[in-house]
């Protein structure tokens, strides 16, 4: 069973509470903080904890525990200063699991030199993962793993009717670690080096970016 996680949510916005709930939903235990009054108001109906609060305030961030969470997630909205500040202060607490969204591409280096290894840019990310989808069709999602990797979902079409073994996939720098069968909804793991692969199945695939787009599933 994995483990549940203390989560602490700086910043409810249009980032910030979506990722709080999915996090509750998960059954994971939440403390949000948030600035604005009305923000406020509208978690306290969807999340356990929520507070309203100068983040900026290394106090207020002791006083609600942030320095023994599992996590804690800033989610600042359009001010960059008070977000560096908010990390420092998280940092100087001891707080060192961090995840932090970036404004702009300056934010991001500078959290990166706080040594924050956990820096988002929503709108970046999610256009760059519009722009594979539609340059790359049948490859339907992507996740990236770090070191250049990606965990990326093929949609088979030239390879129906061979074997995982005929594809060799493994000499090319790929490991298919799963399959989910066209119209199914689960994945089957460790898939068998002799399954045949149908048209519109879904493969589950790791490896190195470069090796991952050279494929014509």
């Amino acid at each position: 069973m994995k483990k549940k996680m203390e989560v602490g949510v700086i910043g409810l916005g249009k980032f910030g509470l979506p990722l709080a709930i999915a996090l509750e939903e998960r059954g994971h235990s939440v403390v949000g903080v948030d600035g604005s009054e009305n923000r406020v108001r509208q978690a306290q109906s969807l999340l356990a904890h929520v507070y309203i609060a100068d983040a900026k305030d290394s106090a207020v961030l002791r006083q609600l525990r942030f320095q023994d969470l599992d996590l804690v997630v800033v989610s600042v909205g359009s001010s960059m200063e008070a977000s560096i500040l908010i990390v420092f202060n998280l940092l100087e607490m001891g707080v060192r699991k961090l995840a932090v969204k970036a404004i702009t591409p300056e934010h991001k280096k500078i959290l990166t030199r706080l040594g924050v290894e956990n820096v988002i840019q929503p709108e970046h990310d999610a256009a760059l993962t519009l722009a594979h989808r539609i340059a790359n069709p049948g490859m339907l999602d992507m996740l990236q793993l770090g070191g250049g990797v990606l965990l990326q979902e093929l949609e088979v079409n030239n390879w129906a009717g061979q074997s995982l073994m005929e594809l060799q996939l493994t000499a090319q720098g790929i490991m298919v670690v799963a399959i989910r069968p066209k119209g199914e909804q689960d994945y089957s793991f460790v898939p068998a080096a002799d399954r045949v692969l149908l048209q519109g199945d879904t493969l589950a695939a790791i490896g190195k970016e470069a090796d991952i787009l050279r494929l014509v599933s």
